[in-house]
């Protein structure tokens, strides 16, 4: 099987042509939304490790 460097460069940027990128907007807002999931986990799991860590100090006496 032979390859064409230059039959692939064409249907490499065919391809690339298709790519719908998304907007600025779309792009920030996204990122704003992951950002404040990882914030919002973060805290969450922070909480979480507080009261499991003040139980075992409540239980064993420490």
């Amino acid at each position: 099987m032979s390859v064409n460097p230059t039959k692939f460069l064409r249907d490499v940027r065919s391809e690339a042509k298709k790519v719908t990128w998304p907007t600025r907007r779309t792009t920030l807002v996204t990122t704003a939304a992951v950002l404040a999931m990882a914030a919002g986990a973060s805290a969450f799991f922070f909480i979480v490790d507080q009261v499991i860590g003040f139980g075992i100090q409540s239980l064993f006496g420490l």
